[in-house]
């Protein structure tokens, strides 16, 4: 299965709608009151609060409409429901070895949810896309800012349903 759009994980996705929700329903409320508190103490061009708050509920209303276009746009792909488990598709686990035989754990997450600190891999990252489709035993060379590296594809796995 080779996912349309932007494909994300349900965990993913809930930490998007998260965001979206707290930015949504506490964030900006209490700005929107700073502001109009601090609009009502009269001279706003010289008033920090107001000027704050405004620019504050900028950046909010710009995040928000984000959020929501990314939400929008976004395909939902349980990597748990994946049916071929012997290949590296969305959502797989891979352990891969260099010539060296240092080796990387790395998870295929949506490009929203990448952390490479904790092995989370975008899904349009290069390395990313010269994994998908491998099997177990299969080589595949990874085009870097360092140069070119080839990688073997140790193990691939699945999250349990």
């Amino acid at each position: 299965m080779k996912p349309d759009g932007h494909p994300i994980t349900p965990a993913g996705f809930a930490a998007l709608r998260a965001r979206y929700d707290h930015l949504l329903g506490t964030e900006r409320p209490a700005i929107v009151e700073i502001v109009s508190w601090a609009a009502g103490n009269g001279d706003r061009s010289e008033n920090g609060d107001y000027l704050y708050g405004r620019k504050r509920m900028r950046e909010i209303d710009r995040e928000l409409a984000f959020l929501a276009r990314r939400m929008k746009a976004a395909r939902v792909v349980d990597p748990a429901r994946q049916e071929d488990r012997s290949r590296v598709l969305f959502g797989a686990c891979v352990e891969i070895a260099d010539e060296d035989d240092n080796r990387k754990v790395l998870t295929l997450v949506g490009d929203d949810e990448q952390d490479a600190s904790k092995g989370l891999i975008g899904w349009s990252a290069p390395i990313a896309k010269a994994l998908r489709g491998a099997r177990v035993g299969d080589l595949r060379v990874v085009r870097l800012p360092s140069g070119e590296k080839e990688w073997e594809i140790m193990s691939v796995s699945y999250p349990e349903a």
